[in-house]
């Protein structure tokens, strides 16, 4: 009989010391069969702190091969995955996660302003706008406003436009730079993390499942 698993790249596990299939994986089997195969355990953590750990599919295959022998396994999802163990459960607090919000938003709002002012000086800019006003209307005006006003609402409109958000909605269904970013980055780091592990364990000989 056949079953499929479909391994997670990276998951979070806290607090419980075993971990089973249904942890790390989405699992397609008949009923019966699919409750014995959740319940298949992977690895069990002895050590009380946090740690990364690595279960690839061999383990994955060989737990369920060991515990109900006799089926077909097919993996049609990651071939590595990722467990961020913490012994205890991160507490939900408010405050602190506003005051990082607020201390980031400071951050990025005085950087953001220091770079768009230090490339209107590089570039000149309101010589630009003097000139523009000049061309347009034959007069010199120094900081012309006419120009000045619009051009600011049109920069503001153009990073909402950008970023694809707005007083925390989004403007359309798509991903935003910064989600894609984070996104790259998030895989990025979580790849590095699989190859160091993959080389401990490779290394270790005797340590079945990789941590650090």
């Amino acid at each position: 009989m056949d079953i499929y698993v479909k391994p997670f790249k990276k998951v979070s596990f806290a607090e419980e010391k075993n971990v089973y299939v249904k942890d790390i994986c989405e699992i397609y089997a008949p009923k019966k069969l699919k409750n014995k195969v959740e319940y298949t355990k992977v690895l069990e953590i002895t050590e009380n702190e946090q740690k990364n750990y690595l279960i690839s599919i061999i383990d994955i295959i060989d737990a369920i091969d060991k515990h109900i022998p006799g089926h077909t396994i097919n993996n049609v999802g990651e071939m590595d995955t990722v467990l961020e163990y913490s012994p205890k459960r991160e507490k939900d607090n408010s405050f602190i996660k506003y005051l990082k919000i607020s201390i980031v938003t400071i951050i990025l709002l005085a950087g953001s302003s220091t770079a768009i002012m230090s490339f209107h000086s590089d570039a000149q800019m309101a010589k630009v706008f003097e000139n523009y006003y000049y061309i347009f209307f034959n007069e010199k005006v120094q900081n012309p406003m006419l120009l000045d006003i619009p051009y600011s609402l049109g920069l503001a409109l153009g990073i909402i436009v950008f970023f694809n958000h707005f007083s925390g909605k989004k403007i359309t269904t798509d991903p935003t730079p910064i989600e894609v970013e984070m996104s790259s980055y998030e895989a990025s780091v979580t790849d590095n993390i699989i190859d160091t592990l993959n080389v401990q364990k490779t290394k270790g000989g005797n340590n079945k499942n990789g941590n650090i």
